[in-house]
């Protein structure tokens, strides 16, 4: 991978990071009427995702998985990586906003909307930065 790649990545990372915190404080301050729940869950939520989100490619670049002696499609593999990621995702949200707000029912309710609503935003995240060439040196406009 060229220098000009790693910089679209971490571009993606970032731009990924501030929509998917941005859409947990609005949740959170939707859900539970206080601003400030949504900010520290914000907040907290920047650092355990990071630290979540290494742990989680590290341990999906160890493995192999077959079936039956075949290795599984990269599409099969992409989309046990992508469930597996959003329930770590969703687990961390509910625990954070439980042990920040107090209550259950608003953690479980944040993380229920945050499964719909991240779903959507990533969605519309990675069709933005497949129509940007930034970082694809060799990519014309599709």
């Amino acid at each position: 991978m060229n220098d000009i790649s790693y910089r679209r990545h971490l571009a993606k990372t970032i731009t990924w990071r501030l929509v998917g915190t941005a859409d947990t404080i609005l949740l959170s301050w939707i859900i539970t009427g206080n601003p400030f729940v949504g900010i520290q869950l914000g907040i907290a939520e920047v650092t355990t995702k990071s630290i979540l989100y290494y742990i989680h490619e590290r341990i999906w670049y160890k493995i192999n998985l077959t079936s039956k002696g075949v290795k599984l499609s990269s599409k099969k593999r992409h989309v046990l990586k992508t469930i597996t990621w959003r329930v770590i995702g969703t687990l961390d949200t509910v625990l954070l906003a439980w042990f920040i707000s107090g209550s259950t029912v608003a953690a479980l309710q944040i993380g229920t909307a945050e499964v719909v609503t991240k779903m959507l935003l990533y969605y519309m995240h990675e069709r933005v930065w497949y129509k940007i060439n930034f970082g694809l040196a060799n990519r014309k406009n599709r």
